[in-house]
């Protein structure tokens, strides 16, 4: 069964660190909300958000890592998936679009301009 978004309707306000993509063909609403942010800290063992900025900006992220964020995400935009949902999701580009997702969705979030607070290794 596809799990389906909800509260997702809509385009994506950037100013609110929401991220759009098209994810297994359906368009989908991503934003770290502080929930989120939260579950993120709990996940990565982070002490503080700028702990949490440290970690992903040193870079070395693992596939697993990938579907933390974009789990975290997804439920933060209204999104109802577990991780387990998120592991077998694609978006165009494969695991570089992914990455590239993930550092968008970071972007927004921390509020970087230039320099994503993310370096994957694709």
């Amino acid at each position: 069964m596809r799990p389906r978004a909800t509260g997702a309707t809509g385009r994506a306000n950037r100013h609110r660190g929401e991220v759009e993509a098209i994810i297994d063909g359906e368009r989908r609403i991503l934003c770290l909300t502080l929930g989120s942010l939260a579950e993120l800290e709990t996940a990565f063992a982070a002490d503080s958000l700028a702990g949490l900025a440290r970690r992903f900006s040193a870079g070395g992220l693992k596939a697993e890592d990938l579907i933390v964020i974009l789990g975290a995400g997804l439920r933060g935009g209204g999104n109802i998936v577990s991780d387990e949902d998120v592991a077998g999701m694609s978006v165009a580009g494969g695991l570089a679009g992914l990455a590239r997702l993930a550092g968008d969705l970071l972007a927004a979030a921390f509020g970087s301009d230039a320099d994503t607070p993310v370096r994957p290794d694709p």
